[in-house]
């Protein structure tokens, strides 16, 4: 069985996603303080107060949401259907031939992404998640790791993509 070129970029890009995220929460892990509820950990400037460098544990999803609910309701929401989810969307992107480079790459960031937090979850029972950004009020995000950044970038490629596709001819 011969594996196709786009499948090998396929492949590559959700390992290459994987293996960046999860380089990145390991070193984090063992050189960043925790910073928990009673403690503030530690709190490293990359770009003076604008960009930081933390180390914090989250149960949830997004911003922490769902780190409330308990753990049956958690490990359904936060890992099962994101893997059944993952597991369609991979199934697409091998399956649709129509896809272009932009749309796989995107799709592939996002499954790697994905997969990325969800291996968290499975192994620690908790993403970490690392940077944070304030713009002195006029911008501020939530504290977000790698995988978060791969794939919002994935999203947002998909949305040019969708929004900047030639019309085939009639």
């Amino acid at each position: 069985m011969k594996i196709s070129r786009r499948s090998v970029f396929i492949i590559v890009t959700i390992i290459a996603t994987i293996a960046i995220d999860q380089i990145s929460k390991v070193w984090v892990r063992a050189n960043v303080g925790l910073r928990t509820e009673t403690d503030p950990g530690e709190v490293r400037p990359i770009i003076g107060d604008y960009f930081t460098l933390m180390n914090v544990n989250n149960k949830g999803a997004f911003l922490g949401m769902g780190s409330e609910l308990n753990e049956t309701l958690r490990v359904l929401l936060l890992l099962v259907l994101p893997v059944v989810v993952l597991g369609f969307v991979l199934r697409y992107v091998f399956r649709d031939k129509n896809l272009g480079n932009w749309s796989l790459f995107a799709f592939s960031s996002i499954i790697g992404g994905g997969i990325a937090n969800v291996f968290d979850r499975f192994a620690y029972g908790e993403v970490t998640d690392f940077w944070h950004i304030d713009l002195g009020g006029v911008f501020r995000t939530g504290i977000f790791n790698v995988a978060d950044v791969f794939v919002t970038t994935g999203m947002i490629i998909l949305v040019f993509v969708t929004f900047f596709k030639k019309k085939p001819a009639k």
